[in-house]
């Protein structure tokens, strides 16, 4: 049995303290979720198996479970489950791999996946002391982004900040800082004009007063980019036009089995044709994607010849880049429409976003397979082989 991909939509995302400041993580995933239910109104919601989400913090108005808290606010019935998936970045890309093995186990019909984070209102932690009432100061520790209350345990060069163990990638493969700028300009062009173009139209409904991505800057230059300041060494290469944004926003997909077209009234974007995961020590992370991407390729019999689209998550252009380098792909056909840079990465969204583009893109351009992949904080990777189900492929619908 197979998984197909039936409907993506996402909210925009708004930059930290921006647009989307004032809403609920829980109630940005509840009107992503309503949002993709309107668009099939003749399925029962009751005959809804499962919603599985991604988020990577958890601490905070998530309350938890947001993927149960985000069903009940989309007004799903009570009988509906609900569970929420932490594999940091790559949270909304795992709730859908679950959700197809689900599907694909004759478990469950029709899944609902996706994810959401708000990198805003992420709240400041304390400790408990080991005492009450403890005379000295305690300090909040905020859960934005990246390590936290750390188990001295660990070693030292495992816990690394996500900055940092960019700039080993890029003195280890030596990406240049032009290179990455350039890749930063491509990211907000092609996005900008994406959006010009019309192509995330339906891909992406507006919330609150914002309509679309509120990081792109369709009018950054070279000259703009090169005048920023390293962010994480005095002399490194890594700034805040060449990395992702912190970002808010909520992603969600319709995935089933071939039986659920006719309830749903839809017919299949994208059939799930390949899953891999890899994980190598905690600061190489930004490399996991390239043997996840090669493990999926294998578990979909086809190769890297045949791939004529990928999406991979651009956390940091210097990530980005080895692992384009690694597949010996064209990067023309890579983040065709945009990517994180310029899009935004708001953790626990951003791997639904780029499977749901994926899909989108193979209609787009006419290919057959696809790629998506995202890299994971803490030495992991993640990414899913799509196949355009728009094309005549029977014997693989079978």
């Amino acid at each position: 049995m197979s998984t197909y991909l039936y409907s993506a939509v996402r909210t925009p995302f708004g930059r930290f303290n921006g647009a989307l400041a004032d809403v609920r993580p829980d109630d940005l995933a509840a009107g992503v979720i309503t949002a993709l239910l309107e668009r099939v109104p003749r399925l029962d919601r009751a005959a809804i198996d499962e919603v599985v989400w991604g988020n990577a913090n958890g601490a905070g108005e998530e309350n938890r479970n947001v993927g149960r808290m985000a069903a009940l606010l989309a007004g799903l019935p009570t009988s509906v489950p609900g569970s929420t998936v932490n594999r940091l970045c790559g949270s909304s890309l795992d709730a859908a791999m679950i959700a197809s093995r689900t599907i694909e186990t004759g478990d469950a019909d029709v899944v609902i996946a996706g994810g959401v984070e708000s990198m805003t209102r992420a709240p400041w932690v304390l400790p408990k002391p080991r005492k009450a009432f403890p005379a000295a100061d305690v300090t909040a520790v905020s859960t934005t982004l990246g390590w936290r209350l750390v188990n001295p345990r660990m070693p030292k060069e495992w816990t690394v900040s996500l900055g940092e163990a960019n700039e080993l990638l890029q003195e280890k493969y030596g990406v240049t800082r032009e290179r990455q700028d350039a890749f930063a300009l491509r990211s907000h062009r092609l996005a900008a004009s994406a959006w010009d173009d019309g192509f995330y139209d339906d891909l992406v409904v507006p919330t609150g007063e914002l309509k679309r991505d509120e990081g792109v800057r369709a009018d950054t230059s070279p000259e703009k980019l090169a005048a920023l300041k390293p962010s994480f060494r005095p002399d490194g290469t890594i700034t805040a036009g060449n990395a992702s944004p912190l970002s808010d926003g909520a992603s969600a997909l319709l995935l089933g089995s071939a039986a659920a077209a006719d309830p749903l009234g839809l017919e299949p974007l994208a059939r799930v044709a390949g899953r891999g995961a890899f994980a190598l020590d905690p600061q190489d992370f930004g490399y996991a994607p390239v043997e996840a991407a090669n493990r999926a390729l294998a578990r979909a019999g086809i190769g890297w010849d045949q791939v004529g689209a990928v999406e991979l998550n651009e956390a940091f252009a210097v990530q980005s880049l080895v692992c384009v380098d690694a597949w010996g792909v064209d990067p023309e056909i890579v983040n065709t429409r945009g990517g994180a840079i310029a899009i935004g990465h708001p953790l626990g969204a951003s791997g639904a976003r780029v499977l749901g583009t994926l899909a989108k893109v193979l209609r787009e351009r006419g290919e057959r397979w696809g790629v998506a992949a995202i890299c994971i904080g803490v030495g992991q990777g993640l990414a899913t082989v799509l196949e355009n189900t728009a094309l005549d492929n029977t014997e693989a619908r079978a």
